[in-house]
């Protein structure tokens, strides 16, 4: 009805045409266009026919779609009430217990906090062989198969008895993320305060926060300082983080495919991701706990991320202009290849990780930044988390914590507003914020990474020796596989970190 009502009106705009240019008080004698009228009334056979054609073409299947919609219904059917979430995903983790309040770096308090954490090897007589792995966004502890868990690890190949990370010298200590979903503590948990989950209500967290929650788990572990601290993406960044919170605790580093602070275009990928998840109609503003989850959203956000994960000329070579069914007309859901691949992705993940989890983390990336402003401004906001924490100790009354509890924004009101600043004074600031990371560094570049190009890398390796650091080595990787290079790249990735690790 609606195309049928579009060609009237524009077959009338067609007969004012005729009549448009006429003076006023003119009488024009118009002869009856009896093909349009035709049309009108329905009885001409060509109007009929594109009505028709018109009416076919609109029935084009949407079996990406249909998907969708039929795991709408089947989530309904089937909600997840009990506490942990995603075991079903990942299981087999010890569990670290810090039961006194933890001041966050935006204001925010937790009651208290999890970390789930894996581990593998032998801890020295001494506990100087220990190496922390630190997590992308979406990782789980589990990073190596292991007696509780025998599932292959996310960085199975890498990790075991003479790898590069060798397990026969090395105790080797995995974590899932504080804000995560996998075990450590998150906006899917239990607020102990409360009762419910903290869902949209968890405090902001920076990356400095889960490296602080990381190295009291060492404390407990008697780990006073490591052999080394390793990661990549938000890994790299935590990685590099401990060395600039806790530069006496850490004895190598190791930075993969990450950044010192975070730049426009990272930022603006996430944002991208963060928006499609929050306009999924089941965010409900990230109270979806009791109800449908926002698996749209959750989909979307993944296939985004994956086209920034991976590269270009990976994909021509992979996919090429394939698609999955050469002889078939265009389809608008999956055709090609590399869109069958996105859609799988999407899928796979998207009810397998908290919606929330995945805004909190990925929002911390974007805050990233080790200058010395910005260490300084976030150590002003946790001393006053800090000392309300010591407040409500003297009073014994724990239910008056406010786990959001931001402060007055006129008081934390920034000095320096980075939009002002030159290139010269940032670097001049992020120079000064690493000026205490003196450790060797090995930082890691590769050459096709869109999400942290390889210019980012090579920042961090300047400011480290303009620093002062010496020991600092810089690779920078020629392959296809674009930031998930150090998932998959063995060879180069592998032999770097492992020369690095056991050089003496």
């Amino acid at each position: 009805m609606f195309k049928s009502i579009t060609i009237k009106r524009s077959l009338t705009n067609i007969e004012n045409l005729f009549v448009s240019h006429s003076k006023p008080g003119t009488k024009v004698a118009t002869r009856p266009l009896p093909r349009f009228n035709n049309v009108f009334n329905g009885r001409n056979q060509i109007g009929s026919s594109l009505y028709s054609t018109a009416t076919a073409q609109s029935n084009m299947s949407f079996p990406c779609i249909d998907k969708i919609e039929s795991r709408q219904v089947e989530l309904k059917k089937s909600l997840k009430l009990q506490e942990d979430l995603f075991t079903h995903v990942v299981n087999g983790y010890e569990t670290f217990h810090y039961k006194k309040p933890f001041a966050m770096s935006h204001g925010g308090i937790l009651p208290s906090f999890k970390i789930a954490y894996e581990t593998w090897g032998e801890l020295n007589s001494t506990k100087t062989n220990a190496i922390l792995i630190h997590t992308g966004l979406s990782a789980s502890s589990h990073a190596k198969s292991g007696e509780k868990n025998t599932k292959p690890g996310w960085w199975e190949n890498f990790i075991g008895p003479g790898l590069s990370i060798d397990t026969n010298k090395y105790f080797v200590i995995c974590t899932n993320l504080l804000g995560g979903c996998y075990g450590s503590t998150g906006p899917s948990s239990i607020n102990e305060l409360t009762g419910k989950r903290y869902a949209s209500s968890f405090p902001i967290i920076t990356i400095n926060d889960m490296v602080r929650a990381q190295f009291l788990l060492l404390d407990n572990l008697g780990i006073s300082k490591l052999h080394a601290s390793v990661g990549a993406s938000i890994g790299g960044m935590q990685s590099l983080a401990a060395a600039v919170i806790f530069p006496e605790r850490v004895g190598k580093l190791v930075s993969i495919s990450a950044c010192a602070i975070s730049h426009p275009y990272s930022v603006s990928l996430r944002f991208a991701q963060r928006q499609v998840l929050m306009t999924d109609p089941n965010f409900n503003r990230g109270n979806y706990y009791d109800s449908v989850p926002p698996h749209v959203g959750m989909k979307l956000a993944r296939v985004i991320s994956t086209v920034s994960y991976r590269s270009g000329p990976e994909w021509e070579m992979r996919f090429g202009r394939s698609r999955l069914s050469p002889d078939s007309d265009p389809a608008l859901c999956p055709d090609f290849l590399v869109e069958t691949y996105l859609d799988h992705k999407g899928e796979k993940f998207c009810l397998e990780y908290d919606a929330n989890s995945l805004l909190y983390i990925s929002k911390a990336a974007d805050m990233f930044d080790v200058s010395e402003s910005m260490t300084k401004k976030l150590s002003s906001k946790l001393n006053i988390a800090q000392r309300k924490i010591m407040a409500m100790e003297s009073n014994s009354d724990n239910s008056v914590i406010d786990v959001c509890g931001f402060p007055n924004p006129a008081e934390l009101k920034s000095k320096n507003n980075k939009n002002n600043e030159t290139k010269i004074q940032i670097e001049e600031d992020l120079i000064a914020g690493v000026k205490n990371v003196m450790m060797p560094t090995l930082v890691l570049g590769v050459q096709s990474d869109i999400l942290f190009p390889s210019e980012q890398q090579k920042e961090i390796a300047t400011i480290l020796r303009k620093a002062g650091n010496q020991s600092v080595t810089y690779y920078e990787l020629d392959s296809l596989y674009g930031h998930d290079t150090f998932l998959l790249d063995l060879v180069n990735v592998g032999a770097a970190i492992k020369g690095h690790l056991e050089h003496n």
